[in-house]
């Protein structure tokens, strides 16, 4: 379930033009999670367009899972967490700031090129 969330998720955030997409699998490394999706939007508006569409496409998703959002206000890092499945998007500067892929390098990256053909 989560893999399938983890593609859906990707899936929406390249058809609005995310950058750097970044899957991270840390089922092996952490309990907090299956997935972190990490993406960049172009400006704080195009961020906050990211997050709206992934709550859009994921519709029902939301109450199943419990879902949670922090961010909005400043729209330099949007937290979408799905539980098994949490999106940052994040905004130039803040992104390598806070290098979350350096952080949780012990994860395994996910191949973004099979997760978008599926």
């Amino acid at each position: 379930m989560s893999l399938e969330l983890a593609k859906k998720i990707a899936g929406v955030l390249n058809d609005k033009k995310a950058q750097k997409i970044e899957v991270i699998d840390i089922s092996g490394v952490s309990q907090i999670a299956d997935y972190f999706i990490i993406c960049t939007g172009t400006s704080s508006t195009h961020v906050k367009a990211l997050a709206d569409e992934v709550e859009f496409q994921l519709g029902d998703i939301e109450r199943e899972v419990g879902y949670h959002k922090e961010g909005y206000g400043s729209a330099s890092w949007i937290l979408l967490d799905y539980k098994d499945v949490i999106v940052h998007i994040f905004y130039g500067e803040t992104r390598d700031f806070y290098n979350l892929e350096h952080l949780w390098s012990d994860g395994v990256k996910v191949d973004i090129e099979k997760i978008l053909e599926a």
